[in-house]
């Protein structure tokens, strides 16, 4: 399956944004998919991901009641949905895929989201 994530830019402090992650050459539904992200100077960290229904999410403790994840397989795609933005979430976004939880074996190129203070 391959990954393309979109919908980064640049938001003040506080705003919102909503990232997609287009799949093709699969169906995502018999994907776990998730997202990691990447600061500058920093190592790449799980932010959360969604069973191959939607039914569940599970998300890292930082990112808990600001970020959602929803996925829509009819039309195989993810969605990261970030509110309350900080500063400190400035990184390049990526959305990933695996047959299981915690076992991501497709990335996407990533999106890079910039937040203003």
């Amino acid at each position: 399956v391959q990954l393309q994530a979109s919908g980064g830019g640049l938001v003040q402090t506080g705003g919102s944004l909503r990232l997609s992650c287009a799949a093709s050459g699969r169906s995502i539904s018999n994907y776990v998919m998730g997202w990691f992200r990447q600061a500058p100077g920093k190592e790449r960290e799980f932010v959360g991901h969604i069973n191959w229904s939607g039914s569940n999410t599970f998300y890292a403790d930082y990112v808990k009641g600001r970020f959602f994840i929803s996925r829509d397989n009819a039309k195989n795609t993810v969605f990261l949905e970030i509110y309350s933005l900080k500063p400190e979430d400035t990184a390049v976004y990526y959305c990933v895929a695996g047959r299981t939880f915690g076992r991501y074996d497709a990335w996407g190129q990533g999106t890079q989201v910039t937040v203003s203070s």
